[in-house]
């Protein structure tokens, strides 16, 4: 996605319509945290956060990706805190990292419901645990009401899903837990192809909030223009930015990428016989 950013300088950017009294000039910088990028990140999944300020910097609104390492706690106060996938080594690291005081500033964030993205690995760390193979428990933070269990075989392929709002989203999953969700806790969105959560409920994901947990590589980002907009939506109210409309970016490659892998993984639609002449 670096490619992509060079390019895209290139191109006119597309403004922001706002309703309301803050003027879009009045936002500092958008902050975009990498949380933990060298345990959390496996699988490509820090794009997420070039894809974010990219498409940000498009509509002429400053962003910048701060790199969160595991040597120093996870800061207070920024716009956007993004975890990616991780082996399960890895995984209990973060845990332990994460339920520490190191951990607080995600924790703030999610209080106060600024933006949070967790992917793979992350997206279980934000339940109550995961329990491997080998039957070993893994404590989760405890911010949402999920569970996680290794299981047989992996859970491997394309995925489309339909959120709430009829949106669909594409993306590649490779996990080996099985992930459940509480009574009340919304997913992101029901599974069209692939198996989702735990290939049994059809949920995939789950969202509350500004908070999102998938189980979607790609970078989900990348291959969702709807879903980093949705994002950054919700990063500009959390500045007070009235109720911001995002314009659709002109030459998106996200949004080609996103067309063409959803044409890729569902059947064409039966064409209509035709009737004849009468």
């Amino acid at each position: 996605m670096r490619g992509a950013v060079g390019l895209g300088q290139r191109w006119k950017a597309t403004t922001v319509r706002v309703v309301g009294e803050t003027p879009v000039s009045a936002v500092g910088p958008l902050r975009i945290g990498l949380v933990y990028p060298e345990l959390l990140g496996t699988c490509g999944d820090r794009g997420n956060g070039e894809v974010l300020a990219w498409r940000a910097r498009r509509r002429n609104l400053p962003a910048e990706v701060v790199e969160v390492p595991a040597s120093a706690p996870v800061p207070g106060g920024l716009d956007a805190y993004l975890l990616g996938g991780g082996e399960d080594a890895a995984q209990a690291t973060v845990a332990g990292l994460l339920r520490s005081p190191a951990g607080d500033g995600l924790r703030q964030a999610v209080a106060e419901d600024r933006v949070v993205l967790a992917v793979c690995g992350a997206f279980q760390l934000l339940g109550r645990g995961y329990t491997d193979a080998s039957g070993r428990r893994t404590d989760g933070l405890g911010l949402l009401d999920l569970d996680t269990r290794s299981a047989l075989p992996r859970l491997v392929g394309e995925v489309v899903l339909r959120t709430r709002e009829g949106e669909l989203l594409t993306g590649f999953e490779n996990h080996g837990g099985r992930t459940w969700l509480g009574p009340g806790v919304e997913p992101l969105g029901r599974v069209l192809r692939g198996h989702g959560n735990n290939h049994s409920d059809g949920a995939e994901g789950v969202r509350r909030g500004a908070l999102v947990g998938t189980y979607l590589h790609g970078p989900v980002l990348a291959r969702n223009p709807f879903l980093a907009d949705l994002l950054l939506r919700a990063m500009l109210v959390r500045r007070g930015v009235g109720r911001p409309v995002l314009e659709p970016l002109a030459e998106d490659r996200s949004r080609a990428l996103h067309d063409a892998r959803l044409e890729a993984s569902l059947p064409p639609r039966p064409r209509r016989p035709s009737l004849g002449p009468r």
